[in-house]
């Protein structure tokens, strides 16, 4: 099975925003693209915008290749169904950016009741281009409106920096490995060439856009 790769793009950010399958592309990006994109200034944050774009490629694959009888299965336990774990990684980031980064917009969340697989793709490209906005900001500059990094409202607040994106890249990885499990234990796995590929990061970070693969500081 070959994983689909969406058509070259011209910035790291730029997958976030293009057309997924038969996801309609953003036209908020397009109309606002001389506002929203973000402005990086350092080398932290160009990493972190093409960490966190990666990231949200890996999620994509899953979606696209999870067979359809796993969207809404009954898991073992109490465990939340895939379409509720896709459904709270996109709302948890909308709490992110909400307490975070307010003068951004934040998405729309999503209902793991009714939400089907290409509602949450759009949705997570959304909720991931608003996150890495948000991490080119925080890490980008010392004239950064993002001062603090809010995981939610009982935490105590962290000064931005590296911690920040690492928090973020955990909770994501972490439910990523419940669906990977959860299909398996429900019989069908995904195959083996979906699973590799979440490791391979210099096809992702081509796959995002970008010239060189991790590690290059060239867009």
């Amino acid at each position: 099975m070959n994983i689909k790769r969406p058509a070259k793009a011209k910035h790291p950010l730029d997958f976030l925003f293009a057309r997924v399958s038969s996801v309609r592309p953003y036209d908020y990006f397009e109309e606002q693209s001389a506002v929203r994109q973000p402005t990086v200034q350092t080398q932290l944050g160009r990493a972190a915008v093409r960490i966190f774009a990666a990231n949200e490629r890996m999620n994509q694959i899953l979606i696209e290749h999870l067979d359809p009888a796993l969207w809404r299965a009954k898991p073992p336990g109490k465990a939340r169904s895939i379409a509720a774990i896709f459904t709270h990684m996109h709302n948890v980031r909308t709490k992110w950016v909400r307490l975070t980064a307010p003068h951004l917009k934040v998405p729309r969340q999503l209902n793991r009741a009714n939400c089907t697989p290409r509602q949450a793709r759009a949705g997570l490209a959304e909720s991931a281009a608003r996150c890495a906005e948000m991490l080119a900001e925080a890490l980008g500059g010392n004239r950064s409106r993002v001062k603090k990094f809010r995981r939610d409202g009982w935490a105590r607040p962290w000064p931005v920096g590296v911690e920040m994106l690492c928090y973020m890249l955990s909770h994501e990885a972490h439910h990523r490995g419940q669906v990977c499990m959860l299909a398996h234990q429900l019989g069908f796995p995904l195959p083996t060439v979906v699973t590799s590929g979440l490791w391979n990061w210099e096809k992702l970070w081509k796959e995002c856009g970008a010239s060189g693969g991790p590690g290059d500081d060239s867009l």
